[in-house]
């Protein structure tokens, strides 16, 4: 769940694509005059040859989402990848001040680099600035801090596509219905990630004048949350062709409510990508028909980005000799046509 940065940078073409699949390509596609070049430049390509000894400082909130602990266990699983990457990884706190206090542990170690998740972007950016200016690159991941100067690259999800493409699916579904109608079961109101998210899907409905959103209930992200008022929902409408839930952890309450509803008249589009969800487009037997990807996978790719900072190294596949300073994951639908791609980066 992330503030989406206010310049897009790479845009990647599926979400599943982490940045070891562009920082590997050096090593499958290059010519021998391409390595050779590379080489002269002084500031060659990362790739997954053991290199330079990199030790990186990793900081996020409290794992207390399915989705949050899948990226701590994305940052793990890539680090250990690497022989020449060594992995600090905090206990995760969404306290702030807990959080700067790690963090500041972590400067103090002089880790060559840190991948910092914020529990609250704003709150944390003076102690990015502070890792910035001890020489002490920062990958800041996913949402973001106040300033650019208090990160080396900004790598993350795209609320405000998520919700666009989401509404997309969901009009192409019902183009051809006179008077469609759908609700929206969205996240935590007062945060800009579900603002964005709702902004997206409102925009993309309105490419479909048959459409009209007639409910919206914000949860909390959890599946207590998301059955009750799931459950709301179904009983202020009686009828209705589709619905967006903005996550699928809360998605996992919202299908229990509507199974004790006993309705099944309504497609429903979910949200981030979670195994259950993946496993239940699949199977195919319910009202949940496809999911909005928030891909987890973005911190196994900060780890390959501050490996490549580290190792004063750029991006294969890319012209210059640095790594980009932000880079924008996509945020692909998934439905039965391609979950089997996609269900290995399903979380829990």
């Amino acid at each position: 769940m992330a503030h989406l940065p206010s310049r897009r940078g790479l845009l990647f073409g599926t979400a599943a694509v982490s940045a070891t699949a562009v920082l590997a390509a050096c090593t499958s596609n290059e010519t021998g005059d391409d390595k050779q070049a590379a080489a002269s430049s002084g500031q060659p390509a990362a790739d997954d040859q053991p290199g330079k000894q990199v030790t990186v400082g990793f900081a996020g909130p409290q794992a207390d989402h399915g989705w949050l602990n899948a990226i701590n266990d994305q940052a793990k699983k890539r680090a250990q990848k690497y022989s020449d990457v060594t992995l600090e990884i905090t206990e995760g706190s969404n306290d702030t001040a807990q959080q700067i206090g790690q963090i500041e542990t972590l400067i103090n170690k002089k880790v060559d680099v840190l991948v910092i998740l914020p529990a609250d972007g704003k709150a944390l950016t003076q102690v990015g600035l502070k890792a910035m200016r001890a020489g002490i690159p920062v990958v800041n991941l996913d949402r973001i801090f106040n300033t650019p100067q208090a990160y080396r690259c900004w790598i993350g999800g795209d609320n405000y596509g998520m919700g666009f493409n989401a509404g997309q699916y969901i009009g192409e579904k019902l183009k051809g219905k006179a008077n469609a109608k759908v609700v929206e079961l969205a996240g935590i109101d007062n945060l800009e990630l579900t603002r964005q998210r709702t902004q997206g899907f409102d925009d993309a409905l309105k490419n479909y004048p048959n459409i009209k959103k007639v409910a919206r209930q914000a949860a909390e992200f959890t599946v207590e949350s998301g059955q009750a008022k799931m459950a709301q929902l179904l009983q202020a409408q009686s009828q209705f062709d589709a619905l967006w839930n903005h996550d699928d952890d809360q998605g996992v309450g919202a299908l229990r409510a509507v199974e004790q509803a006993g309705r099944d008249d309504f497609l429903m589009v979910g949200g981030a990508g979670a195994l259950s969800a993946f496993q239940a487009i699949k199977q195919d037997s319910g009202v949940l028909k496809a999911t909005v990807l928030y891909p987890p996978t973005m911190a196994a790719s900060a780890i390959d980005l501050a490996r490549a900072l580290g190792q004063g190294k750029g991006v294969g596949g890319l012209a210059e000799f640095e790594i980009p300073a932000s880079i924008t994951l996509y945020s692909a639908v998934v439905d039965k046509t391609n979950v089997d791609q996609y269900m290995s980066t399903g979380f829990r």
